[in-house]
């Protein structure tokens, strides 16, 4: 039994490695995923991001090249410029150290320069409508997550139940995810990590108060 850890780990970390390719060629991935993070869960575990002080719900996380066979492209070698003024991104992602961080990890790996790339997240972003029920939680809300999910295709109808993911860590609201071409039509999501919860515990914005 000692060695059952050991090998565990290592098959983790081999998965990890497969999953994501890094460095990979710019351009090549199948379609895109809109990760929209629910800021109050990560604000609730640290508070001091610049993120947390205006007490956002949905923030964008990143647009992420992704492949129909659960693996990335990341950390792309390219000659295209990053963005010319970062702070620029500020309205959808507030946290210009994660801007650097999507640039560098996943906006490299398409063709577009920085300022394209976060055009186009914005577009995504822009897209999606969310819905009333999240725009101001000032409360714990439990919901199951067809519950949630519902939600958001109730309010974007364009959408299907194969075009959107619920993520969730410890029975809590992580994010929710969208899969879109590279015209930013909705496209079926395959092989994500779906929350297993029966119920999802939705932290409240003023949790991210200090």
């Amino acid at each position: 039994m000692k060695y059952v850890f050991p090998v565990l780990a290592f098959s983790i970390v081999l998965s990890v490695c497969v999953r994501a390719q890094s460095p990979a060629v710019p351009g090549h991935f199948d379609y895109y995923l809109l990760n929209l993070s629910w800021s109050p869960e990560f604000c609730a575990k640290l508070a001091s991001s610049p993120q947390c002080a205006a007490h956002p719900g949905f923030v964008l996380h990143g647009l992420w090249p992704q492949n129909r066979d659960g693996s990335w492209p990341a950390n792309c070698v390219t000659h295209a410029a990053g963005p010319t003024n970062p702070s620029a991104w500020l309205d959808i992602t507030p946290d210009l150290s994660l801007i650097a961080h999507e640039w560098t990890k996943h906006g490299a790996c398409t063709t577009l320069n920085g300022d394209a790339y976060f055009m186009l997240a914005r577009q995504a972003y822009h897209s999606i409508i969310i819905p009333q029920r999240f725009l101001e939680v000032d409360h714990e809300i439990t919901m199951t997550p067809d519950e949630i999910l519902g939600q958001f295709l109730q309010t974007n109808p364009s959408l299907s139940s194969g075009n959107i993911n619920l993520d969730c860590e410890n029975d809590h609201l992580a994010a929710i995810e969208f899969c879109f071409g590279k015209d930013l039509r909705p496209v079926s999501c395959t092989a994500l990590r779906a929350c297993q919860a029966k119920t999802v515990k939705i932290t409240p914005q003023i949790a991210a108060r200090p």
